[in-house]
């Protein structure tokens, strides 16, 4: 668990050098949950980014050139690209927290465009939507129960924000059979849609 408050301002400072350099990025993981709860601590966060011309990670490296805040980690042999923050003392860093940099498309939408991302606190985040999307396919890979939490969260709280269609029914007909407590919002998402 990390301070949520923290990750913000990492987060914060990584977008203004991602938009400095127009590169298209939006955040999620228990990040965004814990901003919508007003939860102090969070688990993860992840920076989706496009790729265009090039490759996503060298767009964050070209936007990252020059600062002494940021320190870029790759992995070649899991394709990871992780950001370390210096500016806090100690720093954020792999060992305590990972700014995850994922590929748009591999994971979350393809296109960052206004219909899959949403400012909240002045910062990019996916729609509920999208972040719904994005963390059933990491529970069905993974089964893992911060992800669950994520999902149920969302969708018995901020259903009404939900574009059925972005919604895998199936995987989400799993996760409910695995999830009892995410029934009654996905029931009332089902209801608005007529289905």
């Amino acid at each position: 668990m990390h301070e949520t408050q923290r990750l913000l301002e990492a987060a914060a400072a990584l977008s203004r050098l991602l938009s400095a350099g127009q590169v298209p990025h939006a955040f999620y993981g228990s990040i965004l949950t814990a901003v919508l709860s007003n939860a102090p601590q969070a688990d993860d966060i992840f920076c989706i980014v496009e790729g265009g011309n090039a490759h996503p990670f060298r767009r964050v490296r070209q936007a990252c050139a020059g600062t002494e805040d940021f320190t870029l980690v790759s992995s070649p042999w899991s394709n990871r690209l992780h950001v370390t923050y210096q500016r806090f003392i100690p720093p954020v860093d792999v060992g305590l927290l990972e700014i995850e940099i994922l590929v748009a498309g591999e994971d979350g939408p393809r296109r960052l465009d206004a219909s899959k991302v949403m400012i909240v606190g002045n910062l990019p985040f996916l729609t509920v939507s999208e972040f719904l999307r994005a963390k059933l396919k990491a529970w069905a890979i993974r089964g893992e129960a911060k992800d669950a939490q994520d999902i149920t969260f969302a969708i018995t709280r901020y259903w009404n924000q939900v574009d059925i269609n972005r919604i895998p029914e199936h995987e989400m007909n799993e996760f409910v059979k695995s999830n009892n407590a995410a029934a009654p919002g996905w029931a009332s998402l089902k209801r608005r849609y007529g289905m």
